[in-house]
């Protein structure tokens, strides 16, 4: 069982926090218009740590606040906020697309704050609005301009969801559900804003993080390439690159893959000790 707590961002908008497990604090957040029930879905239960997800702006049960605000720069300060308010630092910190573009922006500019990295599925890596991330900024510019059912239609006849549904089922499935997910217009302006964004990080300063890393991969994915995933363990010194099943072969070997990869980092960071986490 999980539980909540509200946190209170610098221009006052009300975010969810949502923790489970005990143990020392991971901060795992969740990808675009995803919550907390999408990390708690894929952390190792018996870690021996405590999961704690700051569901972003618009997400989940947090206020959006002013929608020209979101950006991946303002979701990792309030990230920041937080850990800096409620946990002791440095931190482990990881998240799961956007997440982990959040994660990856403050082990570049707040080294401080952590001390080991997941990065899940990466959606990015340095430049902003990535090709693959097209399909999101298509169904924002849909909501906006028609009605949702009508805007679902029309993706789905489209190119995009065409090749979505022979290529990557899960990723059509997924952003299906984006066309329900209320408001409709916070749901339009994340997707287009997001998908536009980038983490605001630069190769070299990525080749300079220096905390152990793990980066979860897996095929089958157009959103999320499977060589961005490698070419971030790739650029990270030292960086632990594990290779998944993806959802769209099986989403229960999917949970179990990502629990043990995720459980063997953190298992390992523990044995390490604490003057080499």
């Amino acid at each position: 069982m999980s539980d909540n707590q509200s946190f209170e961002t610098n221009d006052g908008t009300l975010l969810n926090v949502d923790g489970t497990g005990a143990g020392a604090p991971v901060i795992f957040l969740h990808g675009l218009c995803g919550d907390a029930r999408q990390t708690e879905e894929v952390f190792p239960k018996e870690a021996g740590f405590r999961r704690i997800t700051i569901e972003a702006r618009g997400h989940g049960r947090s206020q959006p606040g002013n929608p020209e605000c979101f950006s991946i720069a303002t979701f990792a300060e309030d990230v920041a906020s937080y850990i800096e308010a409620h946990v002791s630092t440095p931190v482990v910190l990881g998240g799961i697309s956007m997440g982990a573009a959040i994660s990856l922006r403050l082990a570049v500019k707040r080294p401080d704050l952590v001390k080991a990295l997941v990065l899940a599925r990466p959606a990015w890596l340095t430049e902003p609005a990535p090709e693959n991330m097209a399909p999101n900024a298509d169904v924002g510019r849909l909501l906006r301009e028609r009605a949702p059912e009508a805007a679902k239609e029309a993706f789905l006849t489209g190119s995009t969801g065409q090749r979505l549904a022979a290529e990557a089922p899960d990723n059509l499935a997924s952003l299906l559900g984006f066309f329900s997910r209320m408001p409709h217009d916070v749901t339009a302006a994340l997707l287009t804003a997001i998908s536009s964004d980038g983490p605001g990080v630069a190769e070299a300063e990525v080749r300079r993080i220096s905390v152990p890393t793990l980066v979860i991969g897996h095929d089958r994915d157009v959103i999320h390439p499977l060589g961005y995933a490698r070419h971030l363990a790739e650029e990270i010194p030292g960086a632990r690159f594990v290779k998944i099943t993806s959802k769209a072969e099986s989403r229960s070997n999917y949970i179990a893959d990502f629990r043990k990869a995720m459980g063997d980092f953190l298992k390992d960071l523990k044995d390490q000790g604490p003057e080499r986490q």
